[in-house]
């Protein structure tokens, strides 16, 4: 049914979407969208200030203690109040503009109306990551955005393409669900360190030099990453799940959020067991999560670099992008997620020299479109 927003919604997605034409520089598009999208992210976090038991992350909420948050913050929604501005001195059509002024407005009342309580209870048995998907969206969009505008594979690529409400869409859900995804994900661990005495081996592992713990776990978590991800493709109650993943037709930081949340659980499951049952140290754990989190968005972005004497080292675009590849040539390849030896011991190597795939996706496009029905894709009998 629809709503009283709905015709807004359309109206900024049209606007969001623009021709090539209309978002040259100088129109007022840029302007409205970083007015938009900087008004939005500092609406949540006045939110998460204002609420920080039900929608912050635990090992964020020092950062709203500290004398220089609120002033950022302030700082975030005056900027978006100008480009808000400026954007409605160029373009004709205001209402990102007149969107991005809303937001900040919004966000100046809810700020208005004092922070958290001094003394009141920031934990919470339930809480939702709204800052982790602030945060998330701002770090990689600023680190790959400005990659894929300079060094497009695809040029003329909008950041706003097919399905890209979709992809921000599970950015959002993997952040609010963070607490149940770490929940989820590293049970079994817990359950193996409770249950084992290997005192001596994890001290032992532990002592070693940090940069070859850190290299272990690369190696370690990519190999069983390789198996796992070899079985959702082998099998085919596995790989409905997956399907969701390579059902995006196009490539960028964006696609690498598209994850079920069934493959999510496991994939992490599985490779977070030899990370934490093997005493690794908490700092080389830490970077290497990092590490990975950037190196996945990295191999799915819009990045036409060759790299081809890195690529026989480490995972590079080229190599990933061959993975998602609609052609029969790019069908169960390329596994592995850091090091393409694993693939080339397992026999999975697909490394045709100066090319790329022609399309990405599946064939036939058999996922629907939408996160509730691509949520709701594995679970449904195929039809005969």
């Amino acid at each position: 049914m629809p709503t009283p927003i709905d015709p807004l919604r359309q109206k900024i997605r049209a606007e969001l979407e623009s021709t090539p034409d209309a978002r040259r520089f100088g129109t007022g598009w840029l302007s409205g969208t970083a007015a938009l999208v900087f008004s939005l992210a500092g609406l949540f976090l006045v939110v998460c200030q204002k609420y920080p038991a039900l929608f912050t992350m635990p090992e964020l909420r020092a950062i709203y203690a500290t004398a220089w948050f609120r002033p950022a913050v302030q700082g975030l929604l005056l900027v978006a109040f100008l480009l808000a501005l400026l954007n409605l001195i160029l373009r004709p059509n205001r209402v990102l503009g007149f969107t991005a002024i809303g937001a900040t407005l919004i966000a100046g009342i809810i700020g208005a109306s004092g922070a958290a309580e001094p003394g009141a209870s920031t934990t919470s048995a339930v809480f939702f990551g709204l800052d982790w998907f602030v945060l998330n969206v701002l770090f990689t969009g600023f680190l790959f955005i400005p990659l894929e505008r300079l060094f497009p594979r695809v040029p003329g690529q909008g950041l706003f393409r097919t399905d890209w409400r979709e992809d921000l869409f599970y950015y959002l859900v993997s952040s609010l669900l963070v607490q149940a995804l770490t929940f989820l994900s590293f049970g079994p661990w817990r359950i193996i360190v409770a249950g084992t005495q290997w005192t001596a081996f994890r001290a032992a592992v532990g002592g070693q030099p940090w940069w070859l713990q850190f290299i272990e776990i690369m190696f370690l978590t990519d190999l069983v990453q390789y198996w796992v991800h070899r079985a959702f493709h082998r099998f085919p109650a596995l790989w409905r799940f997956h399907a969701v993943h390579h059902s995006a037709q196009s490539m960028d930081w964006m696609a690498s959020a598209r994850m079920h949340f069934v493959e999510i659980v496991c994939l992490r499951g599985m490779t977070a067991i030899p990370m934490f049952t093997m005493g690794y140290s908490q700092s080389a754990l830490q970077a290497y999560m990092l590490t990975v989190y950037v190196y996945s968005t990295f191999i799915h972005a819009n990045v036409g670099w060759n790299l081809e004497w890195l690529g026989r080292l480490v995972v590079t675009p080229r190599f990933h992008h061959w993975h998602h590849g609609v052609e029969k040539e790019a069908i169960d390849v390329n596994f592995a997620i850091h090091f393409p030896i694993l693939d080339r011991i397992f026999g999975t190597l697909h490394w045709p020299k100066d090319r790329w795939p022609t399309g990405y996706g599946i064939g036939g496009h058999p996922v629907p479109h939408g996160y509730w029905q691509q949520f709701l894709y594995p679970f449904r009998r195929k039809k005969k």
